[in-house]
């Protein structure tokens, strides 16, 4: 109990501190982000101080990122209507294809460096590729929850390394799309700025709170509270969509246990048969037994066992999701509400995350660390100012800014510099973002491929997983400039 105290005191905290420095204010940062800093703060200079921190105060908190983001995850798409494919490709086609290049070459900046650069100079392993596309593309709670796989595969710095580079990433989106955005008002590329002067502002807009007249509903009450409390029963629907996420996990991993099992006997079956085999015949059987145990050790050694819940958690929140739509009449799943849940989650989620980084894995791969960040924050800004007024229809700029945002922090931070931009959604930006994430979402940014690709980088090597990624870049750019199937008009 005092440690989730203690992560309340420290939101406190970040929230003020958020008010009272004009600085954080302009840099758009969330207070989670502040308080997780804050607390990574206190937690580093607290021993060189002479300081013993109680270990009732920080309980948990490392195992707080990989619970929640079932949760962040679950809630994804419960209360966000899913149409059909057609309707949803017609309007976000080409926002589709410019967030996967942009995600895919993440993977190509991160792999490629570590193949041909990072890995000879400094000996980073491959699996050092993928810190970028979990930090940047997924963000905090996707590198949170894939800290188990990366110790599972030998490189548990992974997961400090992964949340340092989302933290770098949210910060450098913010910081990097405002530049982008004063680059573009000069070049006369935007016309809706909207313009902001933190001198002018008020005491509500410091602390963030919003004017009485203007207060708008945190959900709506869909069930009577005699029989039970409205937030009660979303939270059931958030339980059932981790809970299909977890039948999910466990049916793979039976299913693995299974595969292994069939291998071990077809590899015991064979050894038993090395007894008064001929030498020709023991040689084509120990190649038979090589064989199988690639096999298993390839398909099914860790992939399935290893691989990370949340994402199987999304699919559960589809399936609740698409149960609601067809069967639920009386529309007892609230959208409002579900935010307030998701919201909450990823809170204390990044807080924990940021505060529990182990510096001293930073400080033991900076350089590596500094160079694959740059390299992936000029790979961003290359994709906006060069590839979004070639892939993108009207408002390139507008739907480029909004999806560099995400590509580097989280989908927060897209339509926070989309509403720079375009703060009265005049342009097809904001609904070609919101629509492109319903493709987008279950297999990049912490989905299906985020989490398989940390895995393959081991079992496979760097090369296959570089060669997919160019693959899947090459893919969508053909897709969009030489087939009808994207229109950019």
């Amino acid at each position: 109990m005092i440690a989730f105290i203690i992560l309340c005191v420290l939101l406190l905290l970040g929230h003020m501190l958020r008010g009272a420095i004009p600085l954080l204010r302009w840099l758009y940062l969330p207070s989670c982000v502040i308080a997780g800093l804050l607390g990574l703060i206190i937690l580093q200079l607290a021993p060189v101080a002479g300081v013993d921190i109680p270990t009732s105060f920080t309980e948990g908190w490392s195992s707080i990122p990989g619970l929640l983001i079932d949760v962040v995850f679950a809630c994804l798409f419960l209360g966000v209507s899913i149409p059909g494919l057609r309707s949803v490709w017609r309007q976000a086609g080409p926002q589709l294809a410019f967030g996967q290049v942009i995600a895919w070459g993440q993977y190509v900046i991160g792999v490629g460096l570590v193949l041909v650069f990072l890995g000879p100079v400094f000996g980073v392993p491959a699996i050092f590729g993928g810190i970028i596309p979990v930090g940047f593309e997924g963000g905090h709670g996707t590198a949170a929850g894939l800290g188990q796989v990366f110790t599972d595969y030998g490189f548990p710095e992974g997961k400090d390394l992964g949340l340092a580079s989302a933290t770098v990433g949210l910060c450098s989106a913010v910081v990097v799309g405002m530049m982008l955005i004063n680059w573009a008002v000069r070049r006369g590329m935007v016309e809706n700025v909207a313009q902001r002067d933190l001198s002018k502002e008020t005491e509500d807009t410091t602390i963030a709170t919003i004017p009485l007249d203007q207060r708008g509903s945190a959900g709506t009450l869909t069930v009577k509270a005699d029989a039970i409390e409205t937030f009660t029963l979303q939270l059931i629907f958030v339980a059932l969509a981790v809970g299909f996420g977890y039948l999910l996990k466990e049916g793979m991993v039976m299913w693995e246990a299974h595969l292994n099992g069939g291998l071990i006997d077809q590899i015991d079956a064979l050894k038993a048969s090395l007894v008064g085999a001929t030498t020709e015949q023991t040689g084509a059987i120990e190649a038979k037994i090589a064989n199988l145990a690639q096999d298993r050790a390839r398909t099914s050694a860790y992939i399935l066992e290893s691989f990370p819940r949340f994402p199987l958690c999304m699919i559960g929140g589809m399936l609740v999701q698409l149960w609601s739509q067809k069967f639920d009449r009386r529309a007892m799943l609230d959208t409002g509400l579900i935010r307030r849940i998701q919201n909450g989650s990823l809170d204390f989620l990044v807080v924990a995350a940021i505060a529990v980084i182990q510096i001293q894995t930073l400080t033991a791969y900076l350089w590596p660390f500094l160079i694959i960040v740059v390299a992936a924050i000029l790979w961003n800004v290359f994709c906006v100012t060069v590839l979004a007024k070639r892939m993108l229809p009207d408002a390139y700029f507008e739907r480029a800014i909004a999806e560099m945002g995400q590509s580097m922090g989280v989908t927060a931070t897209g339509l926070l510099l989309l509403r720079v931009v375009d703060p009265n959604y005049k342009t097809k930006a904001a609904s070609a973002f919101a629509y492109k994430q319903i493709l987008h979402e279950p297999f990049m940014g912490g989905g299906l491929w985020t989490s398989t690709a940390i895995p393959l980088l081991v079992i496979w090597g760097p090369v296959p997983v570089l060669g997919i990624a160019m693959g899947a870049v090459t893919f969508w750019l053909i897709l969009t400039f030489f087939t009808p199937l994207i229109k950019r008009t």
